[in-house]
């Protein structure tokens, strides 16, 4: 299938170019909502200092990872 090609010579990004961002869009979308629920639930159960920073980490990569992941699924099937 041939690309298309801009007006002043740009080309459309590849499939691949376009599952990568979305799981870039989706990564940074679900890290940022695993450090607002994460927090949130770290400190509820109590976690303090070390602790705290380690499971809001673990959260917000969990979330990123599964977000980024859904959301590159939905631009794979896109393409």
């Amino acid at each position: 299938m041939p690309v298309a090609v801009g007006p002043y010579g740009q080309t459309q990004p590849s499939c691949f170019d376009r599952v990568k961002m979305g799981f870039m869009m989706g990564f940074a979308v679900g890290m940022a909502a695993g450090a607002m629920f994460g927090t949130f639930s770290c400190l509820r159960v109590g976690m303090r200092g070390r602790e705290l920073m380690g499971g809001v980490g673990k959260t917000m990569m969990q979330s990123g990872g599964t977000f980024g992941t859904f959301m590159a699924i939905g631009m794979g099937i896109r393409c």
